[in-house]
């Protein structure tokens, strides 16, 4: 089995920040990272991925975590099923798992990869419930879990079961997105695939997620992501902390990072490279590599790469871009 990893295919960025919204990180490990490391889980290792220049220049052949990468180029504009027939040659025949790596799912894909395999359908989507069906493609599924139709963001859902962003599909799907049209907005939808699937009766099936999952394409997502992984955090401490300095429940402090007449209340991170001195580091707070943190306080927050924040107290639900420069104006 392979797999397909959609990074940025709307070409999107957080407001204020330089990155891709794939390569900012959530407990200190990019969005694209977690995505990667979930496929591995279930035994995937030949990856192709869909990204801007900059993915392949952070995540290069993927050997460091212990898979293959193959980068693909792509028209976003056009639809995830259009990005499934330009990646064929690199799916050849195989089962594939599609993949949107702004999706964080904090339990991993392994329940619905072992349902994949034991039931082998012609395509297996993760669903959940949702407040708004209306920004997702929508399912309705029978009492068997079979999925009878699809419809993306329409007007009027009849159910409230969302696609959240993973698909498992045998080589049929290659059939259903070379036949179906764009839809009104312009794209050949995944979502028109699997319902071309359904009306040739081919077998679709829907798994309910039980675990977290957030979409952490904005600065709420990646703060309520950073959150829910930090939460199971346990504490390591390869770089210095000094004797007049506080760690208080699970915190990491990584190779190279130094915390000097400091406290840091868990769960939170401090990268490597890293100056954390005479500052409060509250919970929730992810601090990336090579920052400075000094006479500061911040909590409940990701600070990215070589930021810098000085002698300025009281930041919370805050995403410091990376190469910042915070300080109490004089």
């Amino acid at each position: 089995m392979k797999a397909l990893v959609l990074s940025g295919v709307a070409g999107t960025r957080l407001r204020g920040c330089p990155l891709p919204a794939e390569l900012v990180p959530v407990a200190n490990k990019p969005v694209l990272e977690h995505a990667v490391r979930n496929l591995r889980d279930i035994g995937i290792t030949e990856i192709g991925v869909m990204a801007e220049d900059e993915v392949a220049e952070v995540f290069g052949d993927g050997s460091h975590l212990g898979v293959s990468i193959t980068y693909l180029r792509h028209d976003a504009s056009l639809g995830l099923a259009h990005c499934v027939r330009t990646a064929r040659p690199f799916l050849g025949d195989d089962d594939f798992v599609l993949y949107l790596c702004d999706t964080v799912l904090a339990e991993g894909i392994g329940q619905i990869a072992d349902e994949f395999a034991r039931l082998r359908p012609s395509a297996h989507v993760l669903v959940d419930k949702v407040e708004d069906p209306r920004r997702y493609g929508v399912a309705e599924v029978d009492e068997n879990s079979r999925v009878t139709r699809l419809i993306e963001q329409p007007l009027e859902p009849r159910t409230d079961l969302a696609l959240i962003g993973v698909y498992f599909f045998t080589p049929a799907i290659h059939a259903a997105v070379d036949a179906i049209e764009p839809s009104w907005r312009g794209k050949f939808e995944i979502t028109d695939a699997l319902q071309w699937l359904v009306t040739h009766e081919r077998d679709v099936r829907a798994h309910m997620y039980s675990g977290f999952w957030k979409d952490a394409g904005t600065v709420e997502g990646v703060l309520e992501c950073n959150r829910e992984l930090l939460m199971g955090l346990r504490t390591d401490i390869r770089g210095i902390v000094d004797s007049e300095s506080r760690l208080i429940g699970e915190v990491v402090v990584e190779e190279g990072a130094r915390v000097v007449r400091s406290c840091v209340v868990g769960p939170a991170i401090i990268g490597p490279g890293t100056l954390v001195e005479e500052s409060i580091v509250g919970p929730y707070t992810s601090i990336g590599a090579d920052c400075r943190i000094t006479e500061s306080g911040v909590a409940d927050s990701v600070v990215l790469n070589e930021a810098s924040v000085h002698d300025v107290s009281g930041i919370e639900a805050s995403l410091i871009g990376s190469r910042a420069r915070a300080r109490l104006a004089a």
